[in-house]
């Protein structure tokens, strides 16, 4: 079947004084789903956050309003809970509002507090998930998350606190010990402080690490390292976030499927 010959799809109305919170997915404009493009076609006001890109944004409707609301480690950032007020007034205000985040807005995306807020004063929303940076991005390296005998398991994990440190609430030692396979959001800041408690908890110095930066985008760089030699070789490279971290021995098959965006 061409594509002019598919049949219409029966996809939903944006109604007027309800909020969409949807996953832009980690960057490639080519990632986003039907759902999301769909939306980006519809809404009247588009808040979305740092780590979505022009070439995503270009997508919404002409007279739509563009409104930044992106949090960025260690910058001036809008608060959550005014990011919250800002959804509720724009929709009790009779917009479509658009609330785009990147990857997916329930994977360490604060769309459930955002979710909540909306549901405590009775203002109707929908929910369209994303793909996550920790698996599309990985994937994009050439890095599956899953690999018979050498990923059987994946924890995901954040590497960066509310108050910007390393997660204290996180048992470290049973991570070191209880995955395959471990995918951390937010973590290159620490990832010294993060290598050596993994290595403390058992986790060899010659583990594999891989760093992603800028995930499934032209611009996307990949390092491969070790637990022992991660901070050190991130400080050479001058690598930056956004950048996902994993860890394991899945990190191997980079050299053989690693492929530029």
């Amino acid at each position: 079947m061409s594509v002019s010959a598919m049949p219409e799809l029966n996809l939903p109305v944006f109604e007027p004084g309800t909020v969409w919170l949807v996953g832009a997915g980690p960057g490639d404009p080519g990632l986003l789903t039907l759902h999301a493009l769909n939306a980006l076609r519809q809404a009247d006001v588009v808040v979305y956050d740092a780590l979505v890109g022009p070439g995503i944004l270009e997508l919404a409707r002409p007279e739509a309003e563009l409104v930044f609301a992106g949090k960025r480690g260690g910058k001036p950032s809008p608060k959550q809970p005014d990011i919250s007020r800002k959804l509720i007034e724009l929709a009790q205000g009779g917009h479509r509002v658009l609330r785009l985040k990147g990857g997916d807005p329930f994977v360490f995306g604060r769309g459930g507090e955002e979710a909540l807020a909306l549901a405590e004063v009775g203002i109707p929303f929908r929910v369209i998930p994303g793909i996550s940076a920790g698996i599309g991005g990985l994937a994009y390296a050439g890095i599956p998350i899953t690999h018979r005998e050498s990923g059987e398991a994946v924890t995901f994990a954040t590497g960066h606190s509310t108050t910007g440190e390393v997660p204290d609430a996180l048992d470290w030692a049973a991570l070191a010990k209880g995955t395959h396979v471990l995918v951390l959001y937010m973590g290159l800041k620490h990832i010294g402080a993060i290598a050596k408690r993994l290595m403390d908890g058992g986790r060899s110095p010659d583990e594999p690490v891989a760093v992603v930066a800028n995930a499934t985008l032209p611009e996307q760089q990949v390092l491969v390292t070790t637990l022992a030699r991660a901070a050190e070789d991130v400080a050479a490279s001058g690598i930056e976030p956004p950048a996902m971290i994993v860890v394991g021995p899945v990190v191997s098959l980079h050299a053989v499927l690693g492929q530029k965006p």
